[in-house]
């Protein structure tokens, strides 16, 4: 891990866009590396002791199974760290966004068992956590476009902690309740 980490600082508006204040104020600290360890450590606790019957739940009429909201947490991190990696490595190419209804009927959810699942989202978190473990100051700082919005490296960071807050909320309330 670089020396340097301890530099960063949670984003502000113009860092991303605002469809993402929610996730980026649904993190309380600035020390976003500790956030997604310790976020890891919560995650597997919570999901290791869903009953498998709670997996296939969806608590609505047209709502995702948990094995879905799971799945479309994962994507997403993948989606927001290869963004990380493009724009921390100075690739100025605009990405493109990503349609989420799009990405769940096709994830497979309903064919997996919640462990592959759970394993899944700890080698997803695993490579999160190393790539950001070594970026540099200016790294964490650099700007490029996603989704027709300007973001920074940090935001993105944030944005991966936060949309997961935000989902843990929905999971917690809906599906464990």
């Amino acid at each position: 891990m670089t020396d340097t980490v301890s530099l960063i600082r949670k984003p502000v508006a113009g860092d991303y866009a605002s469809f993402y204040e929610g996730y980026v104020a649904a993190v309380e600290t600035d020390d976003i590396l500790a956030c997604l360890i310790q976020q890891r450590t919560d995650i597997l606790t919570l999901l290791r002791g869903v009953v498998w019957e709670k997996w296939e739940m969806a608590y609505a009429e047209g709502k995702w199974s948990l094995a879905e909201v799971v799945l479309h947490c994962i994507d997403g991190e993948r989606i927001f760290a290869y963004r990380a990696l493009r724009i921390a490595r100075g690739d100025q190419t605009p990405l493109p966004g990503f349609e989420q209804d799009d990405y769940v009927p096709n994830s497979g959810a309903g064919s997996r068992t919640p462990a592959s699942i759970v394993d899944e989202f700890a080698a997803v978190r695993d490579a999160t956590i190393h790539l950001f473990s070594n970026l540099t100051n200016e790294m964490w700082e650099r700007r490029g476009t996603a989704s027709d919005a300007e973001v920074t490296v940090t935001a993105l960071a944030f944005i991966i902690a936060g949309h997961w807050e935000h989902h843990l909320r929905v999971i917690r309330e809906r599906y464990l309740s």
